[in-house]
């Protein structure tokens, strides 16, 4: 039976290789008459270089029966005439336990230069989300170790979460934090777009060594074409989901989805498609909810997701932004503010939701996390009144509630870069905030 299934596998091999020529270059984007080839799939370009190097290049499109291509490296030995082969196949990424603690490119190659590891196998990077049905609901909590999170905005497993900031307010910190002290078994942490000096000093120092035992790395710098930065994500959550089906709790953080969506405008642009708004184009708004909506659970494990947004003036409301908070399960706002007072992480506790928060923690969590959530609005709401004065002891006990717990609240919700904490440290740490004990953060 065996044998026959061998000569069926045998007889459905395509034995043909097939060419087309490079017929013009435009911008980004690269014509050739044939090969035959669908969209999606993966290209070899012979480039007119003495070494006869074959770069990489993907069929975005088709115009006038011609092929357009884009390649996932720079365009400087293509020329009129050069051999384009079609591989039959979309990108696939090696994967496999083995990867854990290594550095990768946005199509899965060591960012060190050496070789992959052995004992990996192919997985395609472009998957369909998973049934609706056939995902288990969040039921239980995960331990992020940021000391604000588990206590006011407590996070399940197989969560997805935007973090909302603009540039400098320290997303990449907390993204080192979650990464250190969760009780996730596996980060796999997605940084595309970044600048290439922030690379190496988001391992070694956000990161470090420690967090990056239980992490996988996959990097697309700013530099590099649209096209690897938008398989950079779609790399990472490939990843992520074959340890989910391994069975694992996987936390994957991807900063940044904004920058996703840009080179998706690159890449559409390029393609043709017109700008609608604020010149992204409808294929953004198309890619978005298909990539965010393939992590969370599935019967086998789960994927913890963490999104950063970056928001232009840290305005909430531009496109991307409004688009992936719709998507998502929550979203926490790091606000520039709180960032200059010196609080960190700045997180505005009072502008951030967890859609799941109620179904996964308990009864008298959930009436500690209120109460304290109403202490910081009342605080906040008449935070002039009492700066200036104006305010006389007496007038309101709510304020003068909301005024005598302020410091001990603010002192919870700060914590050191380095500064672990269990979730039942932080439960135990709010319910004697609360009582009236004093919280030394």
């Amino acid at each position: 039976m065996k044998v026959n299934q061998l000569f069926q596998h045998i007889d459905q091999i395509d034995t043909y290789k097939r060419y087309g020529k490079i017929h013009r270059v435009v911008g980004l984007m690269i014509e050739s008459k044939g090969p035959e080839a669908s969209v999606g799939d993966v290209c070899l370009i012979h480039s007119s270089s003495r070494h006869g190097e074959k770069i990489m290049a993907e069929v975005v499109g088709f115009h006038n029966e011609n092929v357009l291509l884009m390649p996932y490296s720079t365009i400087q030995d293509i020329a009129p005439g050069c051999l384009v082969e079609a591989t039959g196949e979309p990108l696939q990424v090696k994967v496999g336990p083995e990867l854990i603690g290594e550095v990768l490119d946005a199509i899965g190659r060591p960012l060190t230069g050496g070789a992959l590891p052995k004992g990996l196998k192919d997985y395609p990077t472009d998957q369909m989300p998973p049934n609706p049905l056939s995902r288990p609901p969040i039921e239980e909590p995960i331990q992020v170790g940021v000391r604000a999170i588990d206590s006011l905005l407590t996070v399940g497993k197989g969560q997805r979460i935007g973090i909302f900031a603009g540039s400098g307010v320290g997303k990449s910190t907390m993204m080192g934090m979650i990464a250190r002290n969760s009780t996730a078994d596996l980060n796999v942490i997605a940084l595309i777009g970044e600048r290439g000096r922030e690379v190496r000093e988001f391992i070694e120092k956000d990161l470090g060594e420690e967090g990056l035992k239980k992490s996988i790395v996959v990097v697309a710098t700013s530099d590099q074409p649209a096209l690897m930065r938008i398989k950079g994500a779609y790399t990472a959550t490939a990843i992520s989901e074959y340890f989910r089906d391994l069975g694992y709790n996987v936390n994957l953080m991807l900063d940044s989805i904004t920058r996703v969506a840009m080179a998706q405008r690159e890449v559409g642009l390029a393609t043709g498609e017109p700008p609608t708004t604020k010149g992204y184009t409808p294929s953004v708004f198309a890619i978005l909810p298909k990539l965010l909506e393939r992590t969370g659970t599935n019967h086998n494990g789960t994927i913890t997701a963490f999104y950063t947004v970056l928001v232009d003036g840290d305005d909430m409301n531009e496109p991307i932004a409004d688009t992936v908070r719709g998507i998502l399960d929550g979203h926490f706002v790091l606000d520039r503010r709180i960032a200059e007072q010196g609080r960190y992480p700045a997180l505005d506790v009072l502008k951030s939701i967890s859609r799941v928060m109620k179904g996964i923690t308990s009864e008298e969590h959930q009436q500690a996390a209120t109460e304290v959530r109403q202490l910081l609005a009342t605080y906040e709401e008449n935070q002039e009144l009492i700066q200036i004065g104006a305010y006389k002891k007496g007038t309101s006990r709510e304020i003068d509630r909301a005024i005598h717990y302020h410091p001990s609240i603010i002192q919870f919700l700060k914590q050191g870069i380095h500064e672990q904490v269990t979730h039942q440290e932080t439960l135990n740490h709010m319910f004697e905030l609360l009582r009236g004990n004093k919280v030394n953060g």
